[in-house]
């Protein structure tokens, strides 16, 4: 059975305590990588940053979202272990399911934002 993998993106607010805010998911299926995010965590984040560091974390997600069918797999774990201290994301973690679309929605509901 393919297992469906995943990593939390995150936007590190405090860094000196590891204080972070989930963002988006990347979702592996077998070699296809997938991107989502959220535009209204996005959108709160202009409160919690000054303009400069939101605008960055906003071009970084968008871009990411825009470039997921460059990653692989091995680009994932590259950026889990040698991220900013703005941007950051979980190491991979697989879960006993079927790569679809609800499964897709479910753990982007739980760790996201469940507004979708």
């Amino acid at each position: 059975m393919i297992k469906l993998r995943y990593s939390i993106i995150y936007a590190v607010i405090r860094p000196e305590i590891s204080e972070q805010i989930s963002v988006g998911l990347i979702f592996v299926d077998g070699d296809k990588v997938e991107m989502r995010y959220s535009n209204e965590k996005l959108k709160a984040l202009q409160g919690l940053f000054p303009e400069k560091s939101y605008t960055f974390i906003s071009q970084v997600v968008r871009s990411m979202k825009l470039k997921q069918s460059q990653y692989t797999v091995d680009m994932i774990d590259y950026l889990t272990r040698y991220s900013n201290n703005m941007i950051s994301l979980s190491p991979l973690q697989s879960v006993d399911v079927i790569p679809s679309e609800q499964n897709k929605v479910k753990l982007y509901r739980n760790y996201v934002y469940a507004g979708v």
